[in-house]
């Protein structure tokens, strides 16, 4: 099953400021008219608009018309969408608590080390 506006065309009209009063998954993609199913939705969603965030950061839209905007951004929702279709929010380590639990990652030395010969050294009298 998928959720489609049926190539209905969209209202680009001030599409970010829109975009910034959404705050369900599925508004985005009504909005900008991309199609989603449902139950990759439900499983990434949060992974997905943060993804989406992501490459939006690295957009530049001062000076461009809204539907320029409008399709970029829908561009780039497509874009993040398809990063979660084949794939899952533990492979795609979208949020920092799951970088940081990277199993393929080597875990970094600890730094803290406190020789046996230095522990069992007696203590200084004063």
């Amino acid at each position: 099953m998928s959720c489609s506006l049926d190539d209905r065309p969209i209202d680009v009209t001030d599409i970010l400021a829109r975009l910034k009063r959404l705050s369900a998954a599925e508004e985005f993609f009504l909005a900008l008219g991309v199609t989603f199913d449902p139950k990759v939705l439900q499983v990434a969603r949060l992974h997905i608009l943060k993804r989406m965030g992501e490459y939006l950061a690295g957009e530049d839209f001062d000076g461009l018309p809204d539907s320029v905007v409008a399709a970029r951004a829908k561009a780039v929702l497509q874009r993040a969408y398809a990063d979660f279709e084949s794939s899952s929010p533990l492979r795609q380590r979208v949020f920092q608590v799951l970088k940081d639990h990277d199993p393929d990652r080597p875990v970094p030395p600890k730094t803290a080390f406190v020789a046996l010969d230095d522990i069992m050294a007696p203590l200084p009298k004063g």
